[in-house]
């Protein structure tokens, strides 16, 4: 059974992330993120001070504060107007860089399987914007921060072989607002059109011979979703949606599990899954509370409606969770793994 690794690992060193991953789980991985060590460990967050140092933006006035992250929200600085801004480095090319001379050592020294690829997780512009940016300046803000993420998808694609690489989209925001129900920690509004054009864009900036994989997020804010999806249909439905409308080929699609799901009723949906040609799934049903046996009853109910998939945590695993809870999931993936 394959395995596959979200984004943040919760371990403290790239090195460390490798030689863990690559003993526990080396034979079920096909591809490697390096653990989002650092400043990166809380997703998004690491890239407010980057926001917040342009020139471009500053505090909003009203002193408005977003209610999750407790960040200041961003608004147009002063005799600035929504054409002029502009971003440089978002940082994640300059990260990756590094990693992947890592990850390069790790796979030539056996420590990670040959054959495995480098896994760069991105999140979304609308993601990133929209949690920091009052709505008034989003539709400026995002674009300027959508062209200087597609610059950071090139970069990468210039400085790592693409035989090596993955990209992965962590689709989080836009998939809360595609379920429908209410959240607080998710700003903004989109149709779904809308979203769909965002993803288009965003894929489509990826080169034909780098893999390509779209993880489907529910958020993790203090180890839990925003909202808790009432099953798998609108999963389902925004899976289907972009498989249709995405023109590169996607090598999978994640999605979560939530930990009290083994019922029928959750996975029901699962059947009117169309992936692609080569499109793998991963569910997300690895979870602590309930180890192996919970695992292995999600997995069962799953397999009454797609037969073919590999396992995951639901998101990352470094926010809110210790260094022990993260080595007893990873263990968890492998004691699964040699059942199967």
């Amino acid at each position: 059974m394959d395995v596959h690794l979200v984004g943040s690992i919760g371990l403290d060193t790239v090195d460390e992330v490798f030689a863990t991953v690559g003993r526990m789980l080396g034979p079920h991985l096909r591809r490697v993120p390096d653990g989002e060590v650092g400043g990166r460990k809380l997703w998004i967050s690491w890239q407010y001070p980057l926001l917040r140092a342009s020139a471009f933006l500053r505090p909003d006035p009203s002193g408005a504060i977003r209610p999750t992250n407790r960040f200041p929200l961003l608004t147009l600085a002063e005799g600035v107007s929504p054409a002029d801004v502009r971003f440089g480095e978002l940082g994640y090319a300059r990260e990756a860089r590094a990693s992947y001379l890592d990850f390069v050592a790790a796979r030539e020294d056996g420590t990670l399987p040959k054959g495995i690829r480098f896994q760069v997780c991105l999140p979304t512009p609308f993601a990133v914007v929209s949690s920091v940016v009052v709505p008034a300046v989003l539709p400026a803000v995002e674009a300027a921060y959508e062209k200087a993420m597609i610059a950071e998808v090139a970069a990468l694609c210039r400085h790592i072989p693409h035989r090596d690489l993955c990209i992965q989209w962590d689709i989080c925001n836009e998939m809360v607002i595609w379920d429908g129900q209410p959240s607080e920690a998710v700003p903004g509004n989109a149709s779904h059109q809308q979203i769909l054009e965002r993803m288009q864009r965003l894929c489509a900036a990826v080169p034909d011979d780098v893999e390509l994989g779209l993880h489907l997020c529910y958020g993790d804010f203090g180890a839990k979703h925003f909202v808790e999806p009432k099953d798998a249909a609108r999963m389902v439905d925004f899976a289907n949606a972009l498989t249709k409308a995405i023109k590169h080929k996607l090598a999978y699609i994640h999605m979560p599990v939530p930990v009290d799901r083994s019922d029928d009723a959750f996975h029901r949906p699962l059947r009117d899954l169309k992936l692609g040609d080569g499109t793998a799934l991963f569910l997300g049903l690895v979870h602590v509370k309930d180890g192996v046996a919970g695992t292995k009853a999600r997995i069962a109910a799953a397999r009454r409606y797609a037969p073919e998939f590999g396992i995951a945590t639901e998101c990352g695993m470094a926010r809110s969770r210790s260094e022990e809870t993260v080595r007893t999931l990873l263990k968890i993936h492998a004691d699964v793994c040699a059942t199967q």
